[in-house]
Protein backbone atom coordinates (compact mmCIF):
# COMPACT_ATOMS: atom_id res chain seq x y z
CA UNK A 1 0.00 0.00 0.00
CA UNK A 2 1.24 3.25 -1.11
CA UNK A 3 1.78 5.53 2.30
CA UNK A 4 -0.11 8.70 2.50
CA UNK A 5 0.77 11.06 5.33
CA UNK A 6 -1.34 13.68 6.37
CA UNK A 7 0.48 16.63 8.09
CA UNK A 8 -1.94 18.76 10.59
CA UNK A 9 -0.12 21.92 11.46
CA UNK A 10 -1.95 22.85 14.88
CA UNK A 11 0.52 26.20 15.19
CA UNK A 12 -1.38 29.67 16.08
CA UNK A 13 1.52 31.29 13.41
CA UNK A 14 2.87 29.49 10.05
CA UNK A 15 6.47 28.39 9.54
CA UNK A 16 7.29 27.99 13.40
CA UNK A 17 9.18 25.77 14.92
CA UNK A 18 7.42 22.91 14.84
CA UNK A 19 6.18 22.89 11.62
CA UNK A 20 10.10 23.58 10.25
CA UNK A 21 11.14 20.13 12.51
CA UNK A 22 8.21 18.50 10.77
CA UNK A 23 9.50 19.39 7.36
CA UNK A 24 12.74 18.35 7.87
CA UNK A 25 11.65 14.79 9.19
CA UNK A 26 9.09 14.97 5.85
CA UNK A 27 12.39 15.03 4.22
CA UNK A 28 12.85 12.13 4.43
CA UNK A 29 9.84 10.48 2.97
CA UNK A 30 11.00 10.17 -0.77
CA UNK A 31 9.03 11.27 -3.93
CA UNK A 32 7.14 8.10 -3.30
CA UNK A 33 5.11 8.98 -0.41
CA UNK A 34 1.79 11.38 -1.03
CA UNK A 35 2.21 14.27 1.58
CA UNK A 36 -0.70 16.73 2.35
CA UNK A 37 -0.03 19.52 4.82
CA UNK A 38 -3.18 21.36 6.16
CA UNK A 39 -2.43 24.32 8.46
CA UNK A 40 -5.72 24.14 10.94
CA UNK A 41 -5.19 28.26 11.42
CA UNK A 42 -5.45 28.70 7.57
CA UNK A 43 -8.56 25.82 7.41
CA UNK A 44 -10.49 26.55 11.22
CA UNK A 45 -12.96 23.92 12.03
CA UNK A 46 -16.22 25.20 13.90
CA UNK A 47 -16.60 24.50 17.33
CA UNK A 48 -17.35 20.61 17.57
CA UNK A 49 -21.24 20.18 18.79
CA UNK A 50 -21.61 16.94 20.90
CA UNK A 51 -24.62 15.14 19.34
CA UNK A 52 -24.85 11.40 20.20
CA UNK A 53 -27.68 11.88 22.60
CA UNK A 54 -29.45 13.84 20.58
CA UNK A 55 -29.06 12.60 17.13
CA UNK A 56 -26.41 11.46 14.56
CA UNK A 57 -23.99 13.47 13.22
CA UNK A 58 -24.30 13.99 9.57
CA UNK A 59 -21.35 13.88 6.97
CA UNK A 60 -19.77 17.07 6.08
CA UNK A 61 -20.23 17.95 2.42
CA UNK A 62 -18.17 21.03 2.21
CA UNK A 63 -16.15 23.78 3.93
CA UNK A 64 -13.32 23.03 6.26
CA UNK A 65 -14.64 19.54 8.26
CA UNK A 66 -15.28 17.77 5.14
CA UNK A 67 -11.57 18.69 3.46
CA UNK A 68 -10.34 17.09 6.88
CA UNK A 69 -12.46 14.31 7.33
CA UNK A 70 -11.84 13.49 3.88
CA UNK A 71 -7.79 13.52 4.39
CA UNK A 72 -7.82 12.02 7.62
CA UNK A 73 -9.89 8.96 6.31
CA UNK A 74 -7.05 9.29 2.73
CA UNK A 75 -4.27 9.06 5.19
CA UNK A 76 -2.25 5.82 6.04
CA UNK A 77 -0.12 8.51 8.31
CA UNK A 78 -1.58 11.13 10.46
CA UNK A 79 1.09 13.24 11.69
CA UNK A 80 -0.02 15.85 14.40
CA UNK A 81 2.16 18.80 14.34
CA UNK A 82 1.69 21.27 17.23
CA UNK A 83 3.77 23.20 19.54
CA UNK A 84 3.47 22.52 23.27
CA UNK A 85 0.96 24.73 24.74
CA UNK A 86 0.44 25.01 28.30
CA UNK A 87 2.17 21.16 27.92
CA UNK A 88 -1.02 19.58 25.72
CA UNK A 89 -1.66 20.34 21.92
CA UNK A 90 -3.10 22.97 20.65
CA UNK A 91 -6.47 24.62 20.71
CA UNK A 92 -6.61 23.92 17.12
CA UNK A 93 -5.30 20.05 17.53
CA UNK A 94 -7.95 19.68 20.39
CA UNK A 95 -10.69 21.27 18.30
CA UNK A 96 -9.59 18.85 15.26
CA UNK A 97 -9.72 15.51 17.42
CA UNK A 98 -13.00 16.49 19.03
CA UNK A 99 -14.47 15.95 15.98
CA UNK A 100 -13.25 12.82 15.55
CA UNK A 101 -15.69 11.96 17.98
CA UNK A 102 -18.50 13.12 15.57
CA UNK A 103 -16.98 11.27 12.49
CA UNK A 104 -17.28 8.37 15.40
CA UNK A 105 -21.16 8.80 15.24
CA UNK A 106 -21.34 9.58 11.67
CA UNK A 107 -23.38 7.08 9.45
CA UNK A 108 -21.33 6.09 6.17
CA UNK A 109 -17.85 6.78 7.65
CA UNK A 110 -16.54 3.88 9.85
CA UNK A 111 -14.50 6.14 10.98
CA UNK A 112 -12.57 3.74 13.79
CA UNK A 113 -12.73 0.87 11.36
CA UNK A 114 -10.87 2.61 8.96
CA UNK A 115 -8.25 4.38 11.15
CA UNK A 116 -7.44 0.97 12.90
CA UNK A 117 -4.05 -0.32 12.48
CA UNK A 118 -2.84 3.40 10.68
CA UNK A 119 -0.21 4.74 12.42
CA UNK A 120 -0.47 8.24 14.28
CA UNK A 121 2.42 10.51 14.53
CA UNK A 122 3.43 13.88 17.00
CA UNK A 123 5.69 16.59 16.03
CA UNK A 124 6.03 19.70 18.71
CA UNK A 125 8.61 21.99 20.01
CA UNK A 126 8.84 23.32 23.56
CA UNK A 127 10.71 25.70 24.96
CA UNK A 128 11.75 23.26 27.88
CA UNK A 129 15.43 21.48 28.55
CA UNK A 130 13.55 18.67 30.12
CA UNK A 131 11.27 16.37 27.35
CA UNK A 132 9.28 15.39 30.60
CA UNK A 133 7.02 18.36 30.41
CA UNK A 134 5.55 17.01 26.98
CA UNK A 135 4.30 13.82 28.65
CA UNK A 136 0.79 15.31 28.68
CA UNK A 137 0.66 16.01 24.73
CA UNK A 138 2.20 12.44 24.11
CA UNK A 139 -0.22 10.81 26.35
CA UNK A 140 -3.30 12.44 24.39
CA UNK A 141 -1.71 11.41 20.75
CA UNK A 142 -1.07 7.88 22.33
CA UNK A 143 -3.99 7.24 24.14
CA UNK A 144 -6.06 8.46 20.76
CA UNK A 145 -4.13 6.20 18.92
CA UNK A 146 -5.34 2.86 21.63
CA UNK A 147 -8.51 3.93 21.62
CA UNK A 148 -8.81 3.99 17.60
CA UNK A 149 -6.66 0.55 17.16
CA UNK A 150 -3.90 2.82 15.50
CA UNK A 151 -0.72 2.40 15.15
CA UNK A 152 1.54 5.09 17.37
CA UNK A 153 4.74 6.62 16.09
CA UNK A 154 5.85 8.24 19.08
CA UNK A 155 6.49 12.31 19.27
CA UNK A 156 9.80 13.76 17.37
CA UNK A 157 10.65 16.66 19.90
CA UNK A 158 12.46 19.64 19.67
CA UNK A 159 13.90 22.54 21.87
CA UNK A 160 13.33 26.25 20.20
CA UNK A 161 12.25 29.35 21.66
CA UNK A 162 12.37 32.21 19.30
CA UNK A 163 11.55 31.59 15.59
CA UNK A 164 13.92 29.56 13.76
CA UNK A 165 15.72 27.90 17.11
CA UNK A 166 14.67 24.25 16.56
CA UNK A 167 17.40 24.29 13.53
CA UNK A 168 19.99 24.51 16.25
CA UNK A 169 18.88 21.63 17.45
CA UNK A 170 21.39 19.06 16.48
CA UNK A 171 19.43 16.56 18.68
CA UNK A 172 16.22 17.16 17.08
CA UNK A 173 17.80 17.83 13.57
CA UNK A 174 19.28 13.95 13.77
CA UNK A 175 16.11 12.35 15.09
CA UNK A 176 14.15 13.91 12.06
CA UNK A 177 16.22 12.05 9.82
CA UNK A 178 14.85 8.42 11.04
CA UNK A 179 11.60 9.30 12.58
CA UNK A 180 9.43 8.35 10.34
CA UNK A 181 11.70 5.40 8.97
CA UNK A 182 10.72 2.75 11.85
CA UNK A 183 7.15 0.19 11.70
CA UNK A 184 5.42 1.62 14.57
CA UNK A 185 3.96 -0.42 16.94
CA UNK A 186 -0.09 -0.87 18.12
CA UNK A 187 -0.73 1.88 20.44
CA UNK A 188 -1.82 0.50 23.75
CA UNK A 189 -3.46 2.34 27.41
CA UNK A 190 -0.89 2.76 29.81
CA UNK A 191 -2.90 -0.07 31.64
CA UNK A 192 -2.46 -2.26 28.95
CA UNK A 193 0.99 -1.77 28.32
CA UNK A 194 1.85 -2.35 32.61
CA UNK A 195 0.05 -5.53 32.59
CA UNK A 196 2.20 -6.76 29.50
Amino acid sequence: MTRRFLFVLGSSRPDGNTELLARRAAEQLGPSVDQTWISLAEHPLPDFEDLRHDSDHLRPTDGTPALLLDATLAATDVVIVSPLYWYSVSAHVKRYLDHWSGWLRTPGVDFMATMAGRTLWGVTALAHEEAEVADPLVGTLSNSAAYLGMRFGGVLLGNSSKPGDVLRDAEALARAKTFFAGAAPLARFPYEADAA
